[in-house]
């Protein structure tokens, strides 16, 4: 040990170790609101929500692409089926209910879904049967609590609005037999990591690049409008500061108009100073931010009024993974309307006979594109007429020439 070590003695160790315990115990810590560290911190979710909800107040480019997900998500209309006929009665008259309006209801929905990421349902139902659902803010919503032993099975949900705090229990069928009818939630969340509670908003990784292009388009209506400003120079041969100041307040007590004429003699000379800005060299800069937007959002640029000399052929063509992004959420919000209907059900199931808690419930929704089902249609046609002499000669069974036309159209056999 040198003298240095033999004068500290055990300190040096033991400060060590405090400090690597210290940051163990940082780095394991998790973020509040009962979450973990796959989700972004209290604070930081909330500015991204609040961010994410003045984009969309404020900027064309971010309500166009949440407008445009429900448009097609659900703008085609929904319908609901069911093979229970009183259960399809009731489902009905919850869909219809003037309290309810889920045709209307469904678009909010379907854009709060994709501004926020998340959804939070509370399910109040009356005496009767009836279920009524309201939406709750996700940025009201401050803790997830969860069972202990399984992160995704949610307890409870901590609401907090107007200086009040209250607790929500997530519905569980399991723990209402017997009990009154009570408000629950539902949590349905998107772009969800896995092992995270919270969902995210599909404009969280726009809004640099959208505030980036705001700030470029503002720079440019700014330099355009200089760039048409100008300023007179005037020189003259004056005897004295004092006779070139009484005709600089001449001009400026009584400016020429523009259009005007102006008539001089050989002791004054009149010309223009204009900006040299060059502005119009700018117009690849925000393509290229429009394109960061476009990539981000999974649309293509003609979505967004944006052409860029592309062709009818390949506009059609770069809309596919856009039509497939779009079924996805479809998707899920087919399954998350089925499911509200699900509980709505088995709620009004308890006090009535006639409705059946196990009735197969089916939500459908409009096709994302017309012009897929033109291209599967012919391919069926297609697959059906080459494969038909097969079956007919005994190489290929029924159940197979089945399959495959039903694969060719698209759907599942």
């Amino acid at each position: 040990m040198s003298w240095i070590s033999k004068w500290i003695g055990k300190k040096v160790p033991i400060r060590r170790g405090r400090m690597a315990v210290n940051v163990e115990d940082g780095f394991n810590e998790w973020p509040a609101g009962g979450s973990n560290l796959r989700d972004r911190h209290t604070g930081d979710r909330e500015d991204v929500l609040r961010q994410s909800l003045q984009a969309w107040q404020t900027n064309p480019l971010a309500r166009r692409v949440v407008e445009l997900t429900s448009q097609y998500v659900v703008g085609g209309g929904l319908r609901l089926e069911c093979d229970h006929p009183a259960t399809m009665a009731f489902l009905g008259q919850w869909w219809d209910h003037p309290l309810n309006q889920m045709d209307v209801r469904s678009v909010e929905w379907c854009d709060e879904l994709s501004r926020a990421g998340e959804l939070f349902v509370l399910i109040s139902t009356a005496p009767d049967g009836m279920s009524y659902m309201r939406a709750v803010p996700a940025g009201q919503v401050r803790e997830i609590r969860c069972a202990e032993n399984d992160m995704e099975q949610e307890l409870e949900y901590v609401e907090f609005s107007g200086g009040e705090e209250r607790t929500w229990p997530a519905w569980d069928i399991s723990r209402e037999d017997g009990q009154p009818f009570t408000p629950v939630m539902r949590h349905y969340a998107v772009n969800r990591p896995v092992g995270a509670l919270r969902g995210e908003s599909d404009l969280a990784p726009l809004l640099r690049w959208l505030s980036r292009y705001s700030a470029w388009l503002e720079d440019r209506v700014r330099l355009n409008r200089y760039r048409q400003a100008f300023l007179y120079q005037v020189k003259a041969a004056f005897s004295s500061e004092q006779e070139r100041l009484n005709r600089q307040q001449a001009l400026n007590a009584l400016p020429p108009s523009p259009g005007s004429i102006l008539v001089t003699d050989d002791s004054e000379n009149w010309s223009v100073i204009q900006p040299q800005l060059a502005a119009h060299e700018a117009g690849e800069d925000g393509l290229a931010i429009k394109r960061m937007v476009a990539a981000g959002a999974g649309i293509p640029l003609h979505f967004l009024a944006e052409p860029e000399g592309a062709t009818r052929t390949t506009a059609e063509f770069a809309g596919g993974p856009t039509f497939r992004r779009y079924e996805q959420r479809q998707r899920y919000f087919l399954w998350m309307l089925k499911d509200l209907a699900r509980v709505a059900v088995m709620r009004k199931a308890r006090i009535s006979r006639r409705v059946r808690a196990d009735a197969d419930i089916v939500v459908r929704g409009a096709d994302i594109s017309t012009r897929d089902n033109t291209a599967l249609a012919t391919s069926a046609r297609e697959i059906v007429a080459a494969f038909l002499p097969l079956v007919e000669r005994g190489l290929v069974d029924g159940a197979e020439l089945r399959r495959l036309a039903y694969r060719f159209a698209g759907e599942a056999a």
